[in-house]
């Protein structure tokens, strides 16, 4: 599918866009899970801007290349809306609001030297998410697990993570199976030459960043350049959650350059986690902290830039892989797998957020008004957030 005809005029289009992941910046809380929950809502189930098919397709191709997932997602859906312009205003509208909250935080955390207190709202956020997830989870299933054989492989990819199987072993090894087992079968189409072409920019993406590595290695002299190197290579080679990101910046930040101490690491980490939008904007913490607004800026660009590059490379590539039968059915299995990666985050919130009869309570109201009546899930955010804030105080 290529970009929409010109039902609507494409400043209209943009700024549709535009609007929508403004919203979702300052409301997306949770992760990169919640934060697909969320876009499934409003553009599948809400707007139809994309199937559900075509929702998952995307998900699967940001699964194989490097960077924060949901602002791939949020990239991916404004090109697929409003053409190379959509791209651009979603990735920077969804990134926007975390940025400059978070660079506030950071300035208040510099003055007075601890974080705020969130603990309350955290509370009650967390359940309404799982419910957000796990209602994702229903919607983008049934479409993604076509027959048995989708639902052996999810089962497959699904023990597999559990068990602690690198995620990236995961997608690649259950969509080889899926083209294998279905792909192969299927009768050769005008198509069907786009596999090895189709697949090669999403299979090396993270070799492409080599030469990336080899310069800033070495680099130990603080400047807002070196600044910048630093977090274009995280951007560029950077695959998982929040956590890999906290391995990577503490090898590059704490250990090798002496730039942050172990304590200020943690602290850029957790606002990562309790502000909304991208978990990657702890970036924007370390550079605040590190250099002031122009290093929030300048860490800000060079970890989320690479993210804008992969995507343009492989979005118009998708299409192109669903066309081919053995294309399609590795996407097929990269799909499944996909949500079987989400599935096994959803589980490790709800072990943390489901602690006590309130929570269960939260979540189980959360999971009806999204079922039943369709509640925005913004908010449902906002008043989870709400009725933790409330009882926190109590």
């Amino acid at each position: 599918m290529n970009p929409p005809p010109a039902s609507k005029p494409l400043g209209q289009r943009a700024v549709e866009v535009g609007m929508l992941f403004l919203r979702l910046g300052l409301t997306a809380f949770g992760g990169p899970a919640a934060h697909i929950a969320m876009l499934e809502d409003e553009v599948v189930r809400r707007r139809a801007w994309l199937t559900g098919e075509e929702f998952l397709d995307l998900l699967g191709a940001t699964n194989l290349i490097p960077g924060p997932n949901s602002t791939e997602m949020a990239i991916h859906i404004g090109y697929r809306h409003a053409g190379r312009v959509g791209l651009v205003v979603g990735g920077v509208a969804f990134i926007l609001p975390a940025m400059l909250l978070v660079m506030g935080i950071a300035w208040a955390y510099v003055r007075f030297g601890k974080l705020p207190q969130v603990e309350g709202l955290l509370y009650g956020l967390k359940p309404v998410i799982v419910a957000i997830v796990l209602q994702a989870l229903w919607s983008l299933g049934r479409k993604a697990v076509k027959d048995r054989f989708c639902a052996v492989l999810g089962c497959a990819a699904l023990l597999l993570t559990f068990a602690g199987v690198n995620e990236l072993a995961v997608l690649f090894g259950v969509g080889t199976l899926a083209a294998l087992g279905r792909g192969i079968r299927a009768t050769p189409a005008r198509g069907t030459g786009t596999t090895r072409q189709g697949l090669a920019p999403l299979v090396s993406a993270a070799a492409m960043t080599t030469g990336t590595s080899a310069v800033v290695a070495g680099t130990a002299a603080f400047g807002l350049w070196p600044l910048f190197l630093v977090f274009l290579k995280i951007g560029s080679v950077l695959f998982g959650s929040g956590y890999v990101l906290l391995a990577f910046l503490r090898a590059d930040l704490v250990e090798r350059r002496g730039w942050l101490t172990e304590l200020q690491l943690m602290d850029a980490i957790a606002v990562g986690q309790f502000t909304p939008g991208p978990i990657f904007t702890a970036a924007t913490f370390v550079g605040y902290l590190l250099g002031g607004t122009p290093g929030a800026l300048v860490a800000t660009v060079g970890i989320f830039l690479p993210a804008f590059f992969f995507v343009a490379i492989s979005g118009p590539l998708v299409p192109r892989l669903r066309a081919s039968p053995t294309a399609g059915a590795f996407l097929d299995g990269v799909n499944v797998a996909s949500l079987a990666l989400m599935a096994v985050v959803t589980w490790q919130l709800g072990r943390v957020a489901v602690v006590d009869v309130p929570t269960l309570a939260l979540a189980a109201v959360g999971g009806v008004l999204l079922l039943r009546y369709r509640v925005n899930s913004a908010w449902l955010v906002l008043g989870g957030g709400m009725v933790g804030w409330v009882m926190g105080r109590g």
